[in-house]
């Protein structure tokens, strides 16, 4: 259907059949459904010490990736405007191992709802976390295989720096002396609105503009975008824009954890680490 894959990256791992992406994914939707049933009647896990490790590796991975895609874009003479798939020659390519990892790495934060299902934040593995982990990690295994730089470069730089700010903010949240200085929750969720917008936009540059960039592929982006915008848009929209409850600030009912702004988006979605008064 998308035509011939691109032979710069054939025999790259995970890339030549679509069957470990689809099979992970499934392995992931299985494990929330039977990771909750397991957990139902135990007591939730603190995993601390684990949440740490895991989110000072997501945010240095996000900090090597944002480098080196700017690094390589810049090296290749990228476009902003628009860019084609081969005008670059080896920058190109340097583009394209970036983005395989950017790729590994939805993979990697599938852990972030594991971790949800072992602290029994169950109310925060809503349609929007799920949908959002599992589409990501699907689309990339088809944006390496036939667009794996050129114009597919801007949407993983924006979203390696949320990244670096988003597990940042996490890795910071396990530590309870360190609440009282994340007051700035709001603002990455309207980071993370603004990040999908920029892309769309730079998306749909090169459908005005063109350079070569496969057509279908900048449409069905960019309506996929849309797609979180609008759900995005919804959490947003629910947590922040709502009239408060009495003493909402002070407690919060099961089901409702999400007055941090991240408790039912992909945010939170990170791996279950709120608030001291959450906790």
């Amino acid at each position: 259907m998308f035509g011939p894959r691109d032979s710069r990256v054939r025999g790259w791992f995970m890339l030549d059949s679509y069957l470990p992406t689809f099979s992970l994914t499934a392995v992931y939707l299985l494990s929330i459904w039977l990771g909750n049933k397991y957990m139902k009647n135990r007591p939730a896990l603190s995993l601390r010490g684990i949440l740490t490790l895991y989110n000072l590796g997501i945010t240095l991975l996000s900090v090597y990736m944002l480098v080196e895609l700017i690094l390589s874009s810049w090296e290749g003479g990228y476009n902003l405007q628009c860019q084609d798939l081969a005008s670059a020659g080896e920058a190109d390519v340097r583009v394209a191992k970036v983005l395989w990892w950017y790729y590994f790495s939805k993979l990697i934060e599938f852990v972030d709802t594991i971790f949800f299902v072992l602290r029994k934040k169950t109310s925060q593995i809503t349609f929007l976390h799920v949908y959002h982990h599992a589409s990501m990690f699907n689309i990339w295994w088809c944006v390496l295989n036939w667009i794996p730089c050129g114009q597919s470069f801007f949407g993983p730089t924006l979203n390696s720096f949320i990244h670096i700010l988003m597990y940042s903010y996490y890795g910071l949240s396990v530590f309870p002396s360190m609440h009282k200085y994340l007051w700035w929750k709001k603002y990455l969720t309207q980071a993370q609105l603004l990040q999908f917008v920029l892309t769309i936009t730079h998306t749909m540059s090169a459908v005005v503009k063109p350079c070569g960039f496969p057509m279908g592929c900048l449409i069905f982006q960019s309506s996929y975008m849309l797609t979180l915008v609008i759900l995005f848009l919804n959490f947003y929209f629910q947590t922040y824009r709502k009239k408060p409850m009495k003493k909402e600030m002070e407690e919060s009912p099961a089901g409702k954890e999400v007055k941090n702004g991240f408790s039912k988006a992909y945010f939170p979605a990170a791996n279950g680490v709120i608030s001291k008064k959450t906790q």
